[in-house]
């Protein structure tokens, strides 16, 4: 079996934010690599730094020092328009809240990436309705988001995720928004996806449904990388998130 290589590559990535007078830092010197087709879980307790790192990876803002480097190009390092081209066709992004156009249809919401790519009408119309039946919803293709429960709008989410092939899904709290059933329905989907495609998943979570799922977890603490544990090694318990020293 051949080894896998690193899709994503974080040198000693800090970030400081300024509040007033007063400097935060958010992130203090994070190495991380993550490995091409893993699903990774980035946990930590409220304030810990796995958004701001989860935005770093994703190119969604910039780190004070350090390189994040997805497929060995430093993204730092891109124009505005390339950094458009590297966000639209190499990730996919599926955020706590949906995001989905609330004025568009189902079909509507998936189809925008790819005519923002360049991709035709009627090509993109069919890939769409592919998508949406891959995530099970392909019944609903012109139903608008007020007409879908929050489960079908992350479905939606994801299906847009993948309308562009992207080597790479970013997962913000998916499960934040939905209950208990529908968010280990779109945890099995997301992995089966994984799988299937070989799209690598970096996921941001308080949700320990995750740590079923995840090949490996990185876990936050202070803005610095806490440990790395591979699914196989984890054996921490739910009470102790946000509490173990």
């Amino acid at each position: 079996m051949a080894e896998k290589t690193n899709i994503v590559r974080v040198t000693n990535v800090t970030k400081v934010f300024k509040l007033g007078k007063i400097d935060v830092d958010a992130l203090k010197g994070i190495n991380l690599e993550i490995s091409r087709g893993n699903y990774i879980s980035i946990m930590g307790p409220s304030g810990s730094g796995k958004s701001t790192l989860f935005n770093m990876i994703g190119g969604l803002d910039k780190p004070t020092s350090g390189k994040v480097y997805i497929d060995e190009v430093d993204i730092a390092q891109l124009d505005a328009y390339e950094l458009a081209w590297l966000r639209c066709r190499k990730i996919g992004y599926i955020f706590q809240t949906f995001n989905i156009i609330q004025v568009m249809t189902a079909l509507e919401n998936v189809t925008l990436p790819m005519i923002f790519a360049g991709m035709g009408n009627d090509a993109a119309v069919d890939k769409g309705m592919q998508l949406l039946e891959l995530v099970g919803i392909g019944d609903r293709y012109s139903h608008k988001p007020f007409e879908l429960s929050g489960g079908q709008q992350q479905r939606v989410a994801i299906a847009r995720a993948l309308a562009n092939d992207p080597a790479i899904i970013l997962a913000d709290e998916p499960t934040g928004n939905l209950d208990l059933t529908t968010g280990e329905e779109c945890i099995a989907l997301l992995k089966r996806l994984s799988q299937e495609r070989g799209v690598t998943v970096i996921s941001a979570t308080h949700d320990f449904k995750m740590l079923n799922v995840s090949d490996q977890v990185v876990w936050i603490r202070d803005g610095r990388v806490d440990k790395i544990e591979d699914r196989e090694e984890l054996s921490i318990s739910i009470g102790q998130i946000g509490t173990k020293e």
